[in-house]
């Protein structure tokens, strides 16, 4: 890309963490940035909009800001996410909507509304999943398949937009160290079923996330992708995390679920 100084990107889900932290990266690199979340105050070069990414009305409002603002849109980082955990059977059908419809349908959402304005630009568009995408966590099915969900439709669009010039990437980041754990909505329900394995798999989930990388290394690569002439279509951030990554792909699928099955089980 050339000069950054009159290149506009958005962040959804950048009042803290992951987006917040590439909120400032962006914004350090010269860049205008526009912050989208229910709860951002912006800051120093950063400018807020409210946004609910599950209601499609509310992100069709907030891109005509962004545009009536900056009259133009670069990068989009689609970061907006949300947790539950909690046992299949034990999940309610609108829980199980509810984070669909933050990660999959938000992200659908965002990329759909700003397409236009990514074709004008010849801009790029990076979307955050997470390695649950390819290594499912028991009782975090959800979270997992929402994921698996973002990597599919980021790898279709970047077929579809290729000849556009628009560059589409997602980023897989391991445990990262932020407010998303305390977030997470926890379902203990199914103790006589599942007795205290649904404790132990999210206390150990958590010990993992609060030991785990700061957003700004996830960051780093979400802005080092955002800004690639050629990103790869996947991206695993953290080093233990690739190795993962590969294992699950080359091992055979029972011994991989077997697994991780052992340790979050």
């Amino acid at each position: 890309m050339d000069s950054l100084n009159h290149k506009v990107a958005v962040v959804t889900g950048g009042s803290g963490g992951i987006g917040g932290a590439t909120a400032e990266l962006f914004a350090g690199r010269g860049l205008r940035v526009f912050e989208l979340s229910r709860s951002g105050k912006g800051g120093a070069h950063i400018t807020h909009i409210d946004c609910d990414v599950s209601d499609e009305q509310s992100v069709v409002r907030a891109i005509a800001m962004v545009m009536e603002a900056a009259g133009r849109i670069d990068i989009l980082v689609s970061n907006a996410g949300m947790g539950i955990s909690g046992a299949v059977e034990e999940t309610e059908a609108v829980d199980a909507a509810r984070i669909f419809g933050v990660n999959f349908f938000g992200s659908f959402y965002m990329a759909k509304h700003v397409m236009p304005y990514l074709r004008e630009s010849r801009g790029s568009l990076v979307f955050v999943s997470s390695v649950a995408a390819v290594i499912a966590i028991p009782f975090q099915a959800f979270y997992s398949a929402s994921k698996a969900a973002i990597n599919l439709l980021s790898m279709g669009l970047r077929q579809e937009v290729a000849p556009y010039g628009v560059r589409v990437c997602a980023v897989m980041p391991g445990d990262v160290k932020t407010g998303f754990t305390a977030a997470r909505d926890k379902n203990e329900q199914g103790g006589a079923i599942y007795g205290a394995r649904i404790r132990r798999a999210v206390a150990s989930m958590e010990k993992d996330e609060q030991n785990g990388m700061p957003p700004s290394k996830v960051a780093e690569c979400i802005v080092k992708a955002a800004l690639k002439a050629n990103p790869r279509p996947l991206y695993v951030v953290g080093e233990k995390y690739r190795l993962f990554n590969v294992a699950a792909k080359f091992l055979p699928q029972r011994l991989v679920n077997f697994i991780v099955g052992k340790m979050y089980g």
